[in-house]
C-alpha cells in the first residue's frame, strides 16, 4: 500500500483528498443534526439532502464525459473552487442567523452540480498518478483517508454542530476544498492506454454505457447497491438523528454510530490493501452484504455496545469492498472510458437515493421512524445478497499485470 506514496503526484492527490473527504463526511451528518435542530422536522432533512443528491444523479454522466475529454485535475480544481465558495456562503448565512431551508436547498443543488463533475474525474485520475502495480495500494490509501474521515467527521460534526454551531461545520468544509484545490494544482499525470476518439456527447455517453452493459459484474453490483441505498441508507441519514433521540435518548448516538462505522471502514481499507483475493468481486460482495443490516440493528434499539460493534463490522465489509471494486474497475475498464464508467457507477448507485430522502419522512409519519429503518435495512440486506446472482460477479478473477502485459491490459482489459 505504502509504495504508492513514492509517486509525487499521487502523494499530492492523496493529501488533497484526505483534506476534502473530511469535509465531505462532516457535511452529511451536519445536515442531519443542524436541520433537525433548526426545524425539528425530519422531512426538511430529506428535502435538503435531496437537493445535494439530485444534481449528482442528473449530471454525473455528463461529468464523466467531460472528465474523459479534459485534464481531470483541472475539472477537479474547478469543482473544489465552486464547492468552497458555496459552503463558505452557507457558513456566513448560518452565522448571521438569516438561514432558511430554501437557502440550503439552493446551495445544495449547486454543490451537487459541482460534485457531479468531481467524482468521475477523481476515479479516472488515480491510476494516472501511480504505476500499474501500485493501483490497488493507491485505491486502498484513498479508501483509508476516506474511512478515516468517515470515522472522524461524524464525531467532529457532532461536536461542531452541537457545541459550536452549524456555521463552524460548513466553514471548515469550505476550507478543506481550498486546501484540496491548491494541492491538485501541482499534480502532473502520466498517459495511460490509448486515447479515446472524440465524438458527440451523446455518442460518448452511449460508449460509456456500452462498457457497463457488457459487464454484468458492473451493472449487477450497481443495481444491488442502488436498491440498498434507497431502502437503508437514505432513511438512516434522514431519520437517524430522530431515531437516536427517540430510542436512545440523545441524537449524539447518531454521530457516534457513524464514527464506529468509520473505525470499521478504516480497518477494512487497510486490510484490503494487502489482501488480494483470487475472486475479488465475490469476496467483496460477500463482506458487503451485512451493512444494511447494521442500520436495522441501530433502529431496533439493542444495547449501545452492540450497536457500535455492528456498525464497525459492517463498515469493515464496505472498506474491503470499496478497495476491490475500485481496483477491478481501474484494471478492467479501458483508461479512456474509466471516468464514464465511473459516472454510470455513481449515477446508478445514487439514482434512487434522492427518492429515498424524500420518502423517508412521510413514511416515518405513516408507519413510524423505527419501523421504516428496520424494514428498510432488511430489504437492503436482501438486495446486496441478490447482487451475487450474476455469474461474472462470482467468477471474476484477480488480474496480475506484468510489465510486458501492462499496456495491453490498459488498452484492452478482459471484461
Amino acid at each position: 500500500m505504502w509504495s504508492a506514496l513514492r509517486s509525487r503526484d499521487f502523494r499530492l492527490l492523496w493529501l488533497s483528498q484526505s483534506a476534502s473527504v473530511i469535509g465531505d463526511g462532516l457535511v452529511l451528518v451536519a445536515i442531519g443534526l443542524y436541520v433537525t435542530r433548526l426545524t425539528g422536522n425530519p422531512s426538511d432533512v430529506g428535502i435538503v439532502l435531496t437537493a445535494y443528491a439530485v444534481p449528482v444523479v442528473v449530471f454525473v454522466l455528463f461529468g464523466g464525459v467531460v472528465a474523459d475529454r479534459l485534464p481531470r485535475q483541472t475539472v477537479m480544481i474547478a469543482a473544489d473552487t465552486a464547492r468552497a465558495v458555496l459552503h463558505g456562503t452557507l457558513a456566513i448565512v448560518i452565522f448571521t442567523g438569516i438561514v432558511r431551508i430554501w437557502h440550503m436547498v439552493v446551495i445544495g443543488l449547486l454543490f451537487g452540480l459541482a460534485e457531479s463533475f468531481f467524482r468521475p474525474a477523481y476515479t479516472g485520475l488515480v491510476p494516472q498518478t501511480v504505476p500499474e502495480a501500485d493501483i490497488q495500494g493507491a485505491q486502498a490509501l484513498g479508501g483509508v483517508s476516506a474511512e478515516l474521515a468517515s470515522f472522524a467527521s461524524p464525531a467532529l460534526a457532532t461536536a461542531l454542530v452541537l457545541g459550536v454551531g452549524g456555521a463552524a461545520a460548513f466553514g471548515l468544509d469550505a476550507a478543506t476544498f481550498v486546501v484540496s484545490a491548491l494541492l491538485l494544482s501541482r499534480v502532473r499525470t502520466r498517459s495511460r492506454g490509448e486515447p479515446g476518439v472524440r465524438s458527440t456527447v451523446l455518442a460518448e455517453l452511449h460508449e460509456g454505457w456500452g462498457a457497463v452493459r457488457v459487464r454484468p459484474w458492473v451493472w449487477g453490483t450497481i443495481l444491488a447497491f442502488s436498491v440498498a441505498l434507497l431502502f437503508a441508507l437514505a432513511p438512516f441519514f434522514v431519520l437517524g438523528a430522530s431515531v437516536a433521540r427517540e430510542v436512545y435518548g440523545t441524537d449524539a448516538v447518531f454521530g457516534l454510530a457513524n464514527a464506529a462505522w468509520g473505525v470499521g471502514t478504516i480497518t477494512g481499507a487497510v486490510v484490503g490493501s494487502r489482501w488480494r483475493p483470487r475472486r475479488p468481486m465475490l469476496a467483496g460482495m460477500v463482506v458487503a452484504i451485512p451493512w444494511p443490516g447494521s442500520i436495522a440493528l441501530f433502529a431496533a434499539g439493542p444495547p449501545l455496545p452492540v450497536v457500535y460493534a455492528g456498525m464497525a463490522v459492517a463498515g469493515a465489509g464496505i472498506g474491503l469492498f470499496a478497495v476491490w471494486w475500485e481496483t477491478a474497475l481501474a484494471t478492467r475498464i479501458p483508461a479512456h472510458l474509466l471516468s464514464r464508467v465511473s459516472a454510470w457507477d455513481w449515477m446508478g448507485s445514487l439514482a434512487l437515493l434522492p427518492l429515498g430522502y424524500l420518502l423517508a419522512g412521510p413514511a416515518a409519519d405513516a408507519f413510524g421512524a423505527v419501523e421504516v429503518m428496520v424494514v428498510g435495512g432488511l430489504i437492503g440486506l436482501l438486495s446486496c445478497a441478490l447482487g451475487l446472482l450474476p455469474r461474472s460477479t462470482r467468477t471474476l478473477r484477480r488480474l496480475e499485470p506484468t510489465p510486458v502485459a501492462t499496456d495491453l491490459l490498459i488498452a484492452h482489459p478482459v471484461p
